[in-house]
């Protein structure tokens, strides 16, 4: 089961030991043998010391002010204007970083909420309004925009794609309010999926201290580049922090800055995981790939010659090795591109060239009716239908699933999914949503609720205790 994980909505525990103190004692220690000699004002371990400091202040005051203060708003004083005092702001403010210097503003989606409208704070302890252009939560990325006067300081995407384990990094944002944080560290892991925070995660994994306030910010290399978009936190952890990789920004900015939305390719098959030791019988034994169970009459799949049976092992040149990954690879195409996928079927290795289709997005949240009980437990839930079967790879058309997850509510907490299949509510079965609805209505509103869940072939519970607080999305 993937480790919980929230949004910056919970507190961390200081780190004991900062990076830069280890590499400090190692760099004295290495030149002890010339402190007996030399007067340590004088030694090399020192100036080495005072060149890496120097390097990262310098580095610190070139990006931060490119970095600013996001919160939500719910009533405007005037469209684009300096803040004033005729609205109210969301509680839980983020961060965002100023991608161009006309006023383009990249934040999370969760900092944003359902508002359509944020207000900036600007490192010259300027504000004002911005518009919401676009969200994705799926990504959990928004796109802002002010009515900039002047060029705005602004910072420049770097290659996500050529971060390694290790190398360092700088986190900046405004956590508890306390603006222009800035802290170091480094890249602990890269590639990090199912932490249950959004549909298509690849993220990078730092130990620089990010806290609440800093979601939305973002995370420099050493070039003063953005190679992230702090997102998500390990809430019982200490150093575990997650970020949106750039070359993933980049293509969903490109397409909200363009159309408002995004738009992502459609293979039109159903997956699941290559079953053990028959990796060989493929002939791919060092990428046993994704088995293809169901493929969708009249879809992208169908249509170049793709089969029920047969394993992606690649599509480009990128290895697959779960279905997260390939769900995210042909995500991050668009509708109408052409893609190689590579197959094997009965141990002979094959090509087909695919042209995507669009991905059917799930309904809305908003429009999504929920019940008291429902908002209690963080969750909205529907009758699967055809559409949402073939979405979410279920083997069933029966039944009812969870569409929609209230980010910081109790079933996010407890690790529920936007595609569970809810089997049962206290030990009762609940085929449709009339017998949900009224075996949930049935329990003492005080007592927890045990729900059975299948999600893809593993059935398991969960306890959910209702919040009788009805809290908003957490931020």
């Amino acid at each position: 089961m993937p480790l919980p994980s929230r949004p910056f909505s919970r507190l961390l525990k200081p780190r004991t030991i900062p990076p830069a103190l280890i590499l400090a004692v190692l760099c004295v220690t290495g030149s002890a043998q010339g402190l007996d000699a030399v007067p340590f004002r004088e030694s090399q371990g020192l100036r080495a010391l005072e060149e890496i400091q120097d390097a990262i202040t310098r580095l610190a005051e070139h990006v931060t002010p490119a970095v600013v203060g996001v919160s939500a708003i719910t009533k405007l004083s005037r469209p684009g204007g300096p803040a004033g005092r005729d609205h109210a702001r969301v509680p839980g403010a983020g961060s965002g970083v100023v991608i161009h210097e006309d006023g383009y503003i990249v934040t999370n989606n969760h900092v944003i909420g359902n508002g359509t409208q944020a207000e900036i704070h600007f490192s010259d302890h300027s504000g004002m309004i911005a518009d919401v252009i676009g969200r994705d939560p799926d990504t959990d990325l928004a796109l802002l925009k002010v009515r900039a006067e002047r060029p705005l300081p602004s910072a420049t995407f770097g290659d996500s794609g050529t971060v390694k384990i290790g190398q360092w990094v700088l986190a900046v944002g405004n956590p508890f309010g306390l603006d222009q944080t800035v802290t170091l560290g480094i890249v602990s892991g890269i590639g990090r999926d199912n932490m249950n925070v959004s549909r298509y995660e690849n993220f990078i994994q730092t130990d620089a201290s990010i806290n609440p306030g800093n979601s939305g910010g973002p995370l420099f290399n050493l070039r003063g580049e953005v190679i992230g978009i702090n997102t998500a936190i390990i809430s019982f952890a200490q150093g575990i922090g997650f970020a949106i990789p750039s070359n993933m920004t980049k293509r969903i900015v490109g397409q909200l800055k363009t159309g408002g939305r995004v738009m992502r390719g459609w293979l039109g098959v159903g997956l699941q995981p290559l079953p053990p030791r028959s990796a060989d019988a493929t002939g791919t034994p060092d990428a046993p790939g994704i088995a293809v169970s169901e493929v969708f009459a009249g879809e992208p799949a169908a249509r170049a010659g793709i089969r029920a049976g047969d394993v992606i092992t690649r599509i480009g040149s990128e290895r697959l090795t779960s279905i997260n990954q390939l769900s995210r690879v042909v995500a991050g195409f668009t509708p109408g591109e052409e893609v190689l996928v590579h197959v094997t079927r009965e141990g002979t290795a094959l090509q087909f060239r695919v042209l995507l289709g669009a991905k059917q997005d799930a309904p809305l949240a908003a429009s999504i009716p929920r019940t008291a009980a429902e908002t209690d437990l963080g969750l909205a839930v529907s009758p699967i239908t055809a559409p949402l079967a073939r979405q979410f790879s279920l083997e069933q058309d029966t039944g009812i699933m969870v569409v929609d997850i209230i980010r910081g509510g109790v079933a996010h907490a407890e690790g529920v999914r936007q595609g569970d299949v809810i089997q049962e509510v206290n030990r009762v079965a609940v085929p449709t949503m009339r017998a949900f609805r009224r075996t949930l209505a049935a329990g003492d509103a005080k007592d927890a609720i045990l729900l059975r869940l299948l999600r893809k072939s593993r059935t398991f519970f969960v306890v959910l205790k209702p919040d009788r607080r009805r809290p908003a999305d957490a931020r």
